[in-house]
């Protein structure tokens, strides 16, 4: 991934994670408080923005140094991240499927690795 498309994704996942934060505050409060999930769906918005925004941060890295390949490794375990932890949690939150609980541990390891690959990326340049 270029670092411009880092930051279209970034945007697009940012803009995403405020709608989606909005409209669980506002349309979605009394099925979130009816099924006890509204600390659940605030976890997942929460991450999903935070990783947005480092997913920002690697995009504007990686167009400072474009020829610093970890930084594309980096962005796509955020955008992994990002699809699994808060997917799975929306998901979970919005259905009650709880087996969804066993896979949000995968999201949780792409970002892990994400910001690893930060630490690899800074350290090699």
């Amino acid at each position: 991934m270029t670092g411009k498309q880092i930051i279209q994704s970034a945007a697009i996942f940012g803009a995403i994670a405020v709608g989606i934060g909005a409209f669980g505050a506002h349309g979605l409060k009394a099925v979130l408080e009816e099924t006890g999930r509204i600390e659940t769906f605030e976890t997942a918005v929460k991450y999903h923005f935070y990783h947005s925004l480092g997913l920002f941060l690697i995009g504007i890295l990686a167009l400072l140094k474009p020829d610093c390949k970890g930084l594309s490794f980096s962005a796509i375990c955020m955008i992994l991240g990002i699809l699994i932890f808060s997917g799975s949690l929306y998901i979970l939150s919005l259905t009650g499927i709880t087996w969804l609980g066993a896979i949000t541990p995968l999201g949780g390891v792409a970002f892990i690795l994400g910001w690893m690959g930060i630490f690899r990326a800074a350290t090699k340049n």
